[in-house]
């Protein structure tokens, strides 16, 4: 285990319209503000995205991600990360979308189109030295401190 001790730096509170892209708002949000790390929770709603609920077949790397696509109205509550690979903010989000009975879980990827409303806290974290670095034998940017 690797780790760190940082402190809570700037608060960010974000509210998207609907059709915005949340991810690519937030994305941007850091990068206008150099929030280089950070720990984020979405409440609200979704109605387009494309998430991963895990490998295709386990014990295999790179893992081939199974996709699922949001194609309509979901409540989300969802929390993610922000930490730069390069100088660009890459943010690991999992969440929970719901409709009606139905709930899916997984990690958003692509797209995030607001429904009606969705609301957004980032948090910063700030004495800490984090990036994201891709790993070839996983075949995605990990974290690595230090």
């Amino acid at each position: 285990m690797q780790y760190q001790i940082g402190s809570t730096g700037r608060v960010l509170v974000a509210r998207f319209e609907d059709g915005e892209d949340a991810l690519a708002s937030i994305r941007a949000l850091a990068r206008e503000h150099e929030i280089r790390a950070a720990i984020f929770h979405l409440v609200g709603g979704l109605k387009g995205g494309r998430f991963v609920v895990g490998p295709e077949q386990d014990g295999v790397l790179p893992p081939k991600p199974s996709w699922r696509s949001l194609e309509e109205s979901h409540e989300i509550l969802a929390t993610g990360t922000i930490f730069f690979e390069g100088d660009e903010p890459k943010l690991h989000m999992h969440g929970a979308f719901g409709k009606h009975d139905k709930v899916k879980v997984g990690c958003l990827r692509e797209g995030s189109e607001t429904f009606l409303v969705l609301e957004a806290f980032i948090i910063e974290v700030v004495g800490i030295k984090a990036e994201r670095v891709m790993d070839p034998k996983v075949g995605l940017p990990l974290l690595k401190l230090g």
